[in-house]
């Protein structure tokens, strides 16, 4: 375990007694990977029981020899039949009494066998779901952290370069994914952060469209969404192209969507209300007509996770004040049925002092 790990587990602890719980029961794979440093990323492959005193990784024989070798600080205990048995047996012997889980990572099938286990080791324990408790933390980007963003950020944008260069009439959406994919990994990528969204014409009116057979044609907005993961830290960014010459409809769309990120960009910093930081884009859109056009979230956070907190949206539910260190995407858009889309994204890191945009400057084009 790393120093910044060590960190986390203390900070974590401090989170047990403020949310009223003996013990806290981690299963989201990347607050799994940020409070141990066990890089395993399926949620099957393990659980860690934190409490005041000790520190466990629970998994099974598949992967006892891999996290005995990247987990220091916790006790790796392999569990033989039934995770539920294992459990039990170390809350009975930690006297849990009230135990906090993580009600957006265990699923409700787990959880029934989970709590049938512990039950039937004899135990009355009140399991208390607990939302955003490591979530929070991993807000706050380190050094460390932030370096390798970078560098995912950095294949990414030269990924983008070579296959905008490469487009053209005729291939397909599907084509330019399997490039995108294919090029990603020959240059490094651990994997991808996401599956890359390529739309063509009418589909780039959908914001998460599926790349598909539709053929690239001149004169239609082509969005491409992607972004490299290196060492579990992911990127994302977007761009929007066309094929041959511009018309002016396109131009209109294209430079009102580059305003609208230039203010985000410009007016974002740490501190501020997220409701806030949403309407900084999100007015500039609604002034030139297309408010309606612009339906999701002006970015989310980045990090072990692709999407993360804090969130720039304008749900009220979602509000929150904006950490100092977080990194934010800046992707507003605008979206026409039949027509297409435009959308732009970069990545930023807020500070007291503003935004510091990530993303190599200049990549626009004359129609902005």
């Amino acid at each position: 375990m790393t120093n910044n790990e060590r960190l986390r587990l203390a900070a974590v602890r401090e989170l047990l007694t403020s949310h009223e719980v003996d013990a806290l029961l981690v299963s989201g794979p990347e607050n799994r990977r940020y409070l141990s440093g066990f890089t395993a990323d399926d949620p099957a492959w393990g659980v860690l029981l934190v409490t005041m005193q000790a520190a466990f990784l629970l998994t099974d024989f598949r992967y006892q020899a891999w996290a005995q070798q990247e987990v220091r600080d916790f006790q790796v205990c392999t569990y033989k039949v039934d995770l539920g048995e294992t459990l039990g047996g170390h809350l009975k012997e930690l006297q849990v009494r009230r135990l906090g889980f993580e009600a957006v990572h265990l699923t409700y099938w787990q959880y029934r066998r989970l709590t049938k286990s512990v039950a039937e080791a004899g135990l009355e324990v009140a399991w208390q779901p607990v939302e955003g408790l490591v979530e929070g933390l991993r807000q706050i980007k380190t050094g460390a952290e932030l370096a390798i963003m970078r560098r995912a950020l950095t294949l990414t944008e030269t990924v983008m370069r070579q296959v905008a260069e490469a487009l053209a009439p005729g291939l397909t959406e599907r084509q330019v994914a399997w490039e995108i994919e294919k090029r990603l990994r020959e240059e490094g990528a651990q994997g991808l952060a996401f599956p890359p969204i390529v739309a063509a014409g009418p589909n780039s009116a959908r914001p998460h469209h599926h790349p598909g057979d539709y053929v690239l044609k001149t004169g239609e907005p082509i969005i491409i969404d992607m972004g490299a993961k290196i060492d579990g830290y992911c990127a994302d960014m977007t761009r929007t192209f066309i094929l041959g010459p511009a018309d002016d409809h396109f131009r209109k769309i294209y430079s009102l969507v580059r305003r609208a990120q230039a203010r985000a960009e410009a007016g974002l910093k740490a501190g501020m209300d997220s409701l806030a930081g949403d309407a900084l884009a999100r007015e500039v859109i609604a002034a030139g007509g297309y408010g309606e056009a612009f339906g999701h979230s002006l970015g989310h956070g980045v990090g072990l996770a692709v999407h993360e907190a804090p969130n720039l949206s304008p749900s009220e539910a979602r509000r929150s004040e904006l950490p100092a260190g977080c990194v934010v995407t800046v992707e507003p858009g605008i979206y026409l049925a039949g027509w297409g889309g435009v959308r732009l994204e970069d990545m930023v890191r807020l500070t007291p002092e503003g935004a510091e945009v990530l993303n190599q400057p200049g990549y626009f084009y004359e129609w902005a």
